[in-house]
Parts: C-alpha cells; sequence; structure tokens
C-alpha cells in the first residue's frame, strides 16, 4: 500500500509540474497575444498614414500630369506645356477682317492751336486745272491742317548753384553759403527721381535698361548705384501714401484678395494684394498663411470678402465672404478630364456655372430685373447644392474632398446674389497680380528688404493711381519733393466731390 501511496503522490506531484508549465505557457501566449495586438493597432495607425500619403501624393501628381493645365486646375498659364488643350476658336461670322461699313471713325484728333509751337503756311503755286497764276482771297475756303509731331533732341535741365565765401574780419575766417531752400541736396531734381520710379516700377524696365534709356534719350548719366538710390528716395517718398491706402482696406465695404509667390535674394516669399473700389495695396510676406491675410486686411476688417478657397482667408465667416467662381469652374473641368463617376457631376455643375454667368452678366448689363435674377438663382442654388452633395458622396477622393470643401463653404458662394456690388469673380485681385507677376519673371525678384520695399509701395500707388484717373509721374514727383523739402506728401484719398 505504502509503494502505491507514493506512486499517486509522484504522479500528483508530476501532473502538477505540468499544470505550472502550461499555466505559465498560458501567460507567456497572453503577454503575446497582447503584444500582437498592439503591434496590429500600430499597423492599422500606419496604413491609415500611408493611405492619406499616398491620396496627398496622387493629387501632386495628379498636378504635374499633362492632363492638368490652366482651365481644369489652379495652375497659371504659364505653366501650361504644349499638349495643353487651347481655347476653341470662335466661329467665323463671315465679315472681312478690319473696321466694318458704318462703324465710328477712330482718327487721330488735331491739336488745339495753344498747342502747336510752329505754323508754316504753305501757298499754292498755281491752278491745279491749268497751271495759271493765283490770286489770294479773303473769303476763300479755311486751310487744310496737316500736324506733324516731333521731338527735337533733349537736353537736361542742369542747374548750378555756386556757393560763394565770405571772409569775417573779426574771427578772421571763410564762410560758406548753404543751399537755399527748395534746392535738392543730391545731385538729381525730383522730376527725375520720379521718373526713375516710373521707369523701373510702373514701366518694369531692369536698371541696366533703364541706365541705358537715360543716357541715351534724355542725356543723364547714372551709375547703377546712383539709380538704386533714387529708388529708395522714391520708396521713401511713397511711405506715407502708401499707409494712407492700408488704413482704408480694413473698412471698405467689399475687398478682393489674392496672393502670388515672390523671391526677396535666396528665400521665398509671398506678394499679398487687396483690391477695393478705389485702392490697391500691395504687401510682401515671408509666409501664406493666416497671419499674412490677417495683416493685409487688418484686424478690425469687416466688410465682404472676395477670393478663391484658400485656407489663409477661413477667419472670415463664410457668410462675408465670395468664393470666386472662376476658380470652381475650373475644379469641376479638373473632375471632367479625370473621367469617372465624377465626370458626371462635373458635368452638371459645369452647365449649371454657365447658366449663372449668363444670368449674372444680364443683370449687370440691366437686361434682367435684380428681383428676377435673385429667383432664377434660388432655384439655381438648390440645384447646385443637390450636385455637390452627390459628387461629395462618390467613390473618388478627389472630387469628394472638393466637393466637400465647397459644401463647408456653402454660404459663401452665393453673396454677389444678395449683396448687390459683389461680384462672382475675384478677376480684380488678379488683374492686379499681373503687372507684378511679369515684374517677378523678368527680374526674379528682390535682392533686398529695400528693394522689397520700394516694390510694395510703388505697385500700391502707381495701380491706386490708375484706379483714381490720376498722373503717375506728376504724384510721384510731388512726393518726392515734399520729402525733399520735409513738406507733407500728396495725398492718394480721392477728393470729396
Amino acid at each position: 500500500m505504502k509503494a502505491q501511496l507514493d506512486a499517486r503522490q509522484e504522479r500528483i506531484a508530476q501532473l502538477e509540474a505540468q499544470l505550472d508549465a502550461r499555466r505559465e505557457r498560458i501567460t507567456q501566449l497572453e503577454a503575446q497575444v497582447g503584444a500582437l495586438k498592439q503591434r496590429e493597432a500600430q499597423l492599422e495607425q500606419d496604413k491609415a498614414a500611408l493611405s492619406a500619403r499616398v491620396e496627398q501624393l496622387e493629387a501632386l501628381l495628379a498636378q504635374s500630369q499633362p492632363g492638368r493645365h490652366s482651365s481644369n486646375s489652379h495652375r497659371p498659364p504659364s505653366m501650361d506645356g504644349p499638349g495643353a488643350p487651347k481655347r476653341p476658336p470662335k466661329a467665323p461670322t463671315g465679315r472681312k477682317a478690319g473696321g466694318q461699313p458704318g462703324h465710328a471713325a477712330h482718327d487721330r484728333p488735331l491739336l488745339a492751336a495753344e498747342q502747336v509751337v510752329e505754323f508754316k503756311p504753305v501757298q499754292p503755286e498755281g491752278c491745279s486745272r491749268c497751271g495759271g497764276h493765283l490770286q489770294g482771297q479773303q473769303e476763300g475756303p479755311e486751310p487744310v491742317r496737316h500736324q506733324v509731331v516731333e521731338l527735337k533732341p533733349i537736353r537736361p535741365h542742369v542747374t548750378e548753384w555756386r556757393l560763394d565765401w565770405g571772409w569775417c574780419a573779426h574771427c578772421q575766417l571763410w564762410t560758406r553759403a548753404q543751399l537755399p531752400p527748395g534746392a535738392p541736396p543730391g545731385a538729381f531734381g525730383p522730376r527725375l527721381t520720379a521718373l526713375v520710379g516710373v521707369m523701373t516700377g510702373q514701366l518694369r524696365l531692369s536698371k541696366r535698361q533703364a541706365q541705358l534709356w537715360l543716357t541715351t534719350v534724355l542725356g543723364v548719366d547714372l551709375s547703377l548705384g546712383s539709380l538704386s538710390k533714387l529708388e529708395a528716395q522714391v520708396s521713401t517718398a511713397l511711405q506715407a501714401p502708401m499707409e494712407q491706402v492700408r488704413s482704408r482696406i480694413s473698412s471698405a465695404p467689399v475687398v478682393h484678395a489674392d496672393e502670388t509667390s515672390w523671391r526677396e535674394r535666396a528665400h521665398r516669399a509671398w506678394l499679398w494684394v487687396a483690391v477695393t473700389a478705389q485702392f490697391t495695396l500691395f504687401l510682401l510676406s515671408g509666409h501664406r498663411d493666416r497671419p499674412a491675410a490677417q495683416d493685409l486686411l487688418g484686424d478690425s476688417f469687416r466688410g465682404i470678402l472676395v477670393t478663391d478657397r484658400y485656407g489663409a482667408y477661413q477667419w472670415v465667416e463664410p457668410s462675408r465672404r465670395q468664393v470666386c467662381w472662376a476658380h470652381l469652374k475650373r475644379d469641376f473641368q479638373g473632375w471632367v478630364d479625370t473621367g469617372g463617376v465624377g465626370a458626371v457631376w462635373g458635368k452638371a455643375l459645369l452647365e449649371q456655372t454657365r447658366q449663372l454667368f449668363l444670368l449674372y452678366h444680364r443683370v449687370r448689363a440691366g437686361t434682367l430685373q435684380r428681383t428676377t435674377f435673385q429667383h432664377r438663382m434660388t432655384l439655381l442654388r438648390a440645384e447646385v447644392s443637390y450636385l455637390l452633395r452627390r459628387a461629395e458622396a462618390c467613390e473618388n477622393p478627389t472630387v469628394s474632398g472638393q466637393a466637400h470643401a465647397m459644401l463647408q463653404l456653402e454660404p459663401a458662394l452665393w453673396t454677389f446674389v444678395s449683396v448687390e456690388g459683389v461680384e462672382p469673380t475675384n478677376n480684380r485681385a488678379e488683374r492686379a497680380l499681373r503687372h507684378a507677376v511679369l515684374w517677378r519673371k523678368t527680374s526674379g525678384g528682390t535682392q533686398s528688404a529695400r528693394g522689397s520695399c520700394f516694390v510694395e509701395r510703388i505697385l500700391t500707388v502707381v495701380a491706386t493711381l490708375r484706379q483714381q484717373g490720376r498722373d503717375v509721374l506728376e504724384f510721384l514727383t510731388g512726393a518726392v519733393r515734399a520729402h525733399l523739402l520735409g513738406h507733407p506728401p500728396p495725398s492718394l484719398l480721392p477728393e470729396p466731390v
């Protein structure tokens, strides 16, 4: 019996050892399962991140593909390749080229007599029929006037102040005369300084081209360094007028805003523009973000903002915004060119966009009552909202994402319908930037902060003066003269009527 009992106890001990080993194995497996679950969760996170990255890269790839161009994306026309589609030619009208019968003549008008410098009477030598002698008569027909505009050789007007010396017998000292008030302290006068600003800032001439023009046409020799210093004088003289414009942007009822890339030396920058009915403001910033947009418009801006869908303007609530329909039209065209299910909604939205512009052009021309326009736009708005929601639910992630972003700004699509004077496109700001874009392409940007200040100020003043129908050279001359004399600068604020 004792042997059997010992054998059973030994067997029990073996079983308990096996049970302990299995329990330890179970604990190890449970730890491995927990680690695998954590690994699975991490892999799911990595998968989501990679999926988002793939979508981002696919969007970037789509932007760089030959199928993406200025008609179906936000790429500028300058980036269109040879394969980009051209605008369809207009249907032939059957009329000959040139002026049509019955059109108003556009002859060059003759200058008034007080504007003529020299008169040269010419008498006929003989009768046009028989060649006989002619006698002058006081009651004959009026002379035929033939005017020729010519330039005589231009010579610069050089004024020399001779500062004499006087001897003081009491002090035993020579004293030199000082320049009289109004005499420029430098070697160049206000009008020539202003002309340099016009040539480089308004006409976009390079400094070497401006130097060549001044030498060959005006006979004025300037070094490149002197020309740069004259630009700086113009920039300083325009500081106060630019601040006048800047102070009016935040209180404007409607502002069109946009931005384009710039370079200052080796650093990338952004040139921002804000356009109102009477003023245009340019600002250079190192960033393309919300603080830069707020700096452009001012923290107290409470008007209506017309822009594209760029996120830097999201701090303005949609009820005070108008999204550019020209940009939306290009997005819809991109859906069509991409193909697939998104093309169906793109075509439908393009048709609604066409109807929108037809109605807007009619009400702007005065051939459609505004109340009728608003009624028709209510029906069109409902159709556009329906189509955007269907596009948001489609399988194409690009189409779905863009449609979702448009619906987030849905009130901003229709501000121009309820507020008279608001345009459905941002053409004003884009037109204002064209001059700056051409300047950037030929100059490559600026090389210093001083040059960037000149760009901001000359662009602001020139664009504002053009809006107000004022002479640029005369204004710049007055601003430089006031700066040299320490007088208040001329104002960019329009005179009250």
